[in-house]
């Protein structure tokens, strides 16, 4: 759909709006969108909802949320990203409660992050996982999802605590396995449920480039 009728700031809250509700499956708040978008404050995303709503881009839904029911017109040779969310910290090593609060939202290609499923980013705690390409402060893509297969990477959700290993089955048992150069980290082996968050998909040092820019 043509969107000329819109500002480019309306194009940018349209397509985070659009972005959150297909790959995190929500609509982000309006202090959410305010923060994407650079507004000073929540009344600014409102007001743009609502310009969104009357130029039938967006629908209120009865419990209050909207959703996309006018796609954007988007340039075939642009690369597309979606905003993925860092929603905490979970360790390589010994397990620590994951944050659930977002605090910071990355562009990652389509290409990575592709339509279909919900994705979040975790900064990798500890050694554990360096010799499965996870190393101490990286960023980490993973595919929300509760189940995986028998070598996976995958975010695992023991007694609410979240941590990052391989997933082997051993028998009737479940083994969480560490791909460390310290061996000190040990398995660790589940007789009890446990909750997988999703599997890692890859995982990204950004800081360097960060402190560069």
């Amino acid at each position: 759909m043509d969107t000329n009728d819109l500002k480019p700031h309306e194009i940018k809250g349209l397509r985070f709006i659009r972005d959150q509700v297909l790959y995190v499956g929500d609509v982000p708040t309006l202090q959410a969108i305010s923060d994407h978008v650079g507004f000073k404050t929540r009344r600014s995303a409102a007001l743009l909802i609502d310009r969104l709503v009357q130029r039938g881009y967006l629908q209120r839904n009865p419990n209050g949320g909207v959703r996309v029911i006018k796609e954007i017109d988007d340039d075939p040779r642009r690369e597309r990203t979606v905003g993925v969310p860092l929603v905490g910290r979970a360790p390589c090593g010994a397990a620590l409660l994951a944050e659930e609060n977002i605090s910071a939202t990355y562009p990652v290609s389509q290409k990575i992050a592709r339509p279909g499923a919900n994705y979040f980013l975790l900064r990798a705690v500890g050694n554990s996982m360096d010799q499965a390409g996870i190393s101490d402060g990286d960023l980490v893509l993973v595919r929300q999802q509760p189940t995986a297969n028998d070598g996976d990477r995958v975010v695992a959700l023991i007694d609410d605590e979240a941590t990052i290993k391989e997933l082997r089955h051993s028998g009737n048992k479940i083994l969480l396995v560490p791909r460390s150069s310290d061996p000190s980290h040990m398995p660790i082996i589940m007789e009890r449920e446990f909750f997988i968050q999703g599997v890692v998909l890859d995982a990204f040092n950004v800081d360097d480039y960060q402190r560069e820019a």
